[in-house]
């Protein structure tokens, strides 16, 4: 099986080198200083026990090196270049080739669709939190089952893709019917995201201390309130107690938000807190507190270059 995974951030590496040693796999990505370090030295991945391995995996800047006949182009850029990726993913796809999301937030389906066609996109979820500790080196930071989605004309393919990712040691489900699940890791995104950005702490002191337990349970709360009011259910049934045990199941892991406002990189604000704000308007439920969220991140996305401090 070829894959091509699209973004080799956190997630995007930890899949790689997961991935590597059981079929053939290219990573792209435009950062040149990563994927320079990758060709030269493999991905070093830290795994959950502390263990350190060097894995070599395909890397590249060029997405027409990767060629074609890919089985499956896995997507993990940030939200903004999900267009650009499904682009990228078009011409190295074989004829029954598809392209699975597994990006943060809402939407990012839509917008492969609108490129590749609803018939070659697949929606998947996984809750495995990784961190990137510099150019070729990624850390696994948490654990927990993904699940991807299914459909008649395709429910071989995504079973033996789903196979793959649990050889790989990311035990994998599928599902005919993901909007719970996804609605559920939003919620736990909605929490814990761009509060540790707005922090600046990692995800374990959400948990731990009560003022900051106390927003990201608002958050929570809004959240879950919209969701109920589109008839999705999430799967779990206390969304406060869940969101603080992936908060600590991933206590040491810095969020992909928080890397983005270190680093004055633009984040998935939008597609997170910010779905939630355009969902409660349009459904008439409030959310203030994460309107307040939102606020917050563009401001600091914003002030990045005359920051103090």
């Amino acid at each position: 099986m070829k894959i091509a995974i699209i973004g080799a951030g956190a997630m995007g590496s930890l899949f790689g080198a997961r991935l590597a040693p059981l079929c053939h796999v290219w990573l792209v990505d435009a950062w040149e200083e990563h994927i320079r370090a990758i060709q030269r030295d493999g991905i070093q991945l830290t795994n959950l026990d502390g263990s350190t391995q060097r894995v070599t995996v395909n890397a590249t800047t060029n997405p027409e090196a990767v060629g074609d006949e890919v089985d499956w182009a896995i997507i993990f850029v940030k939200s903004y270049q999900t267009a650009q990726a499904a682009a990228w993913a078009a011409p190295m796809l074989k004829a029954g080739g598809l392209a699975l999301t597994m990006q943060n937030g809402l939407g990012n389906l839509e917008v492969m669709a609108d490129v590749l066609g609803a018939e070659r996109c697949v929606q998947g979820v996984t809750s495995h939190g990784a961190t990137l500790l510099g150019p070729g080196q990624v850390r696994h930071a948490g654990a927990a089952a993904t699940y991807l989605a299914t459909r008649p004309a395709i429910t071989e393919r995504v079973q033996r893709i789903a196979e793959l990712f649990t050889r790989a040691g990311f035990e994998t489900h599928l599902s005919d019917n993901l909007d719970s699940l996804v609605w559920g890791k939003l919620v736990i995104n909605v929490g814990i995201n761009a509060l540790t950005a707005i922090l600046r702490v990692r995800n374990g002191v959400l948990a731990e201390v009560a003022s900051a337990r106390a927003l990201m349970e608002a958050a929570v709360d809004e959240a879950v309130a919209v969701a109920r009011a589109r008839g999705i259910t999430v799967p779990y049934a206390d969304a406060r107690a869940r969101t603080r045990e992936v908060a600590l199941a991933t206590a040491a892991n810095c969020s992909s938000m928080l890397a983005d406002v270190l680093r004055g990189f633009p984040t998935e604000i939008d597609v997170i807190n910010g779905a939630i704000v355009r969902e409660g308007a349009r459904l008439g439920v409030p959310t203030p507190v994460n309107q307040t969220l939102v606020h917050l991140i563009k401001a600091l996305e914003a002030t990045h270059a005359g920051r103090v401090a």
